[in-house]
């Protein structure tokens, strides 16, 4: 009897942990790497992954280095922090076999100004506070060209000193330089200053409703997006990823979460180059 009863304890043992067995290998485990603490899309994007099988651990970085080498390195699955623009130059300067899935919002760089409502209402030699950071000013850059107030250089990169991209200057803009988390406090100082989202969601601006003249969705540089290892582009679990965060719900999400400041932006990968 009382060998009975230990075959039966073993043997229910044993059924628990096949059965534990069985749904653990039922569910697709994904490691997302993002850059900062604010994981609110990614949230919503797991609760609905989780009803497909896919499990997804959010890790957080607090640089735009390690998302991107952790992903190389096999330490991520995913990640999803980074521009195109970003993303082109990081991969080709590390060498690594990334490339993206998906597109996901855009975060707009836009012109603010105490003084004038309209783009068009500023005078000549306005002063213009400028990012001066490269990847800041050469996208400042081409917002002030998408407005109208300079030219620049043929195919111009975002790359290289203002004097050797800007070639006309009609209303002779005064661009002045600074640190880009100095550009919200010059407002008071200048006519007009280009910020960067983040810094202008810390200051309370919403690109949409403050700003007199903001970047658009056809500024594919400057989309953000799902990048995976190149072996992986074809992975049935990350693409299903991808597929969840552009779904209309997770527009709708965004869209109210923050208010305009990130615009839902899903374009198909051959529109941004790849």
């Amino acid at each position: 009897m009382k060998r009975k009863f230990l075959f039966f304890i073993q043997l229910i043992t044993f059924v628990l942990i096949l059965a534990a067995c069985s749904s653990d290998t039922g569910e697709e485990k994904v490691k997302l790497g993002i850059s900062g603490t604010d994981t609110s899309t990614w949230d919503f994007v797991s609760e609905k992954a989780a009803k497909e099988g896919i499990d997804i651990e959010i890790i957080s970085f607090n640089d735009y280095v390690q998302p991107n080498t952790a992903l190389g390195d096999g330490e991520l699955d995913v990640n999803s922090f980074q521009t195109v623009a970003y993303f082109d130059e990081f991969i080709e300067e590390h060498d690594l076999d990334l490339v993206p899935i998906a597109t996901t919002y855009l975060a707009p760089m836009a012109i603010y100004s105490d003084d004038f409502t309209d783009i068009n209402d500023l005078p000549d030699e306005a002063a213009i506070a400028i990012p001066n950071d490269a990847s800041n000013q050469g996208r400042a850059l081409l917002l002030l060209q998408e407005a109208g107030l300079l030219e620049l250089v043929d195919d111009y990169d975002g790359l290289g000193s203002i004097s050797e991209a800007v070639i006309n200057n009609p209303k002779n803009i005064d661009l002045v330089e600074m640190a880009p988390a100095q550009t919200p406090r010059a407002m008071e100082d200048v006519d007009a200053s280009i910020i960067n989202n983040g810094f202008a969601r810390d200051a309370g601006l919403n690109p949409l409703d403050d700003s007199i003249f903001h970047e658009d969705e056809t500024a594919y540089d400057y989309l953000n997006i799902i990048a995976v290892r190149e072996e992986d582009k074809d992975n049935e679990t990350l693409l299903k990823l991808a597929e969840l965060f552009q779904e209309e719900d997770t527009a709708e999400f965004i869209d109210d979460e923050y208010g305009g400041t990130l615009i839902p932006t899903f374009v198909p990968l051959e529109e941004i180059g790849w």
